[in-house]
């Protein structure tokens, strides 16, 4: 049986983030309005208990079903960012070479910026080489913000700046 995909604003420390249900699982979790109708589903309140938990410091892993939309290699590199551990990062180039395809950092890129569950598969965990904070969709200051939220360190100032923004 296949439903048509709901989605609900959820208000957090970093804005406001839509979520898309469909046929039991998480489609989508973003800062852009996706454009579904509006609904209800199960889903949506525990997706809420569980982001809670999180920006409380109370979650490091996300337990909801998923159903992810892309090509095998952006499901690859997906996989691949699950598995980063909470408060850890790891580099573009460090991704595609444990996904096989040493040569292709620029297009692990591509994928973390279309990972469709923000947060849920944690693309904010990927940086640049040396450290450098690159290319989030939401913007650098939300990576730093929920890297900060991690107890990853950035740098002093912007860590304040980070903290400050989501207290």
């Amino acid at each position: 049986m296949s439903y048509m995909p709901v989605q609900c604003e959820i208000q957090t420390p970093v804005g406001v983030l839509f979520a898309s249900a469909e046929d039991g699982a998480i489609i989508g979790l973003s800062t852009e309005d996706p454009g579904f109708s509006r609904g209800d589903d199960p889903l949506f309140d525990l997706l809420r208990a569980e982001l809670d938990g999180y920006f409380a410091g109370k979650r490091q892993v996300f337990d909801l079903p998923l159903s992810l939309r892309g090509t095998a290699f952006q499901r690859r590199v997906w996989e691949a960012l699950a598995r980063i551990p909470f408060g850890e990062v790891r580099t573009y180039g460090e991704i595609a070479e444990e996904i096989g395809s040493p040569a292709a950092s620029r297009a692990v890129g591509m994928a973390c910026h279309r990972n469709p569950v923000l947060l849920l598969i944690p693309c904010h965990r990927v940086i640049g080489s040396g450290g450098r904070m690159t290319g989030f969709g939401c913007g650098i200051g939300m990576k730093e913000t929920l890297l900060a939220l991690e107890g990853h360190s950035v740098s002093k100032s912007n860590k304040k700046k980070a903290w400050d923004k989501l207290l």
